[in-house]
């Protein structure tokens, strides 16, 4: 009951992810319409109840177009947990900001990356021009787009993909 559903708007754009509990209330409700069922079925004493996959809501949300927050979290996700001076995977990574604060370095996706201790260590409160060090992909914002969004539900819910496609 606690498996991830996919909400789409009544456009087809995908705005959610929420419990099969939360989907089947919103089915039950009217809210919403089962797009797909691809995990069987919810016994009750009175009936069965397909259990969703993905569901559509009746109504259009209209709703600001998401972001990604500027988060440490979100940081080593964009570098994919790499640090962008040596190349280094690690869990233990930091947020460097490329050009330090105190040469005016603001706090920004564009100035921060992923780095080992050792790098911001050694790169200190210098611009890596000064340290002659380099960095392996210029830093930017990461796409708010579905894929990107919800990534962390697809691995186990790959028949989401054809809805996250065109966003």
């Amino acid at each position: 009951m606690h498996e991830p559903v996919l909400v789409l708007n009544a456009n087809f754009e995908p705005i959610n992810v929420c419990t099969t509990r939360r989907a089947i209330m919103l089915v039950i409700s009217g809210k919403a319409t089962l797009v797909m069922n691809g995990r069987g079925e919810i016994h009750t004493v009175n009936r069965c109840y397909p259990r969703p996959s993905v569901i559509r809501l009746e109504q259009m949300v209209k709703r600001p177009r998401p972001t990604v927050r500027l988060t440490k979290k979100e940081i080593l996700r964009r570098d994919d947990y790499t640090c962008q001076y040596c190349g280094q995977r690690s869990p233990y990574l930091t947020v460097d900001h490329v050009i330090p604060r105190r040469y005016g370095g603001q706090y920004a996706w564009e100035n921060l990356v992923a780095a080992c201790p050792a790098c911001n260590h050694r790169k200190g409160s210098h611009t890596p021009e000064q340290v002659n060090m380099r960095l392996l992909r210029p830093p930017k914002a990461p796409p708010a787009n579905a894929t990107y969004l919800f990534a962390r539900h697809l691995t186990n819910n790959e028949e989401w993909l054809p809805f996250m496609e065109g966003w």
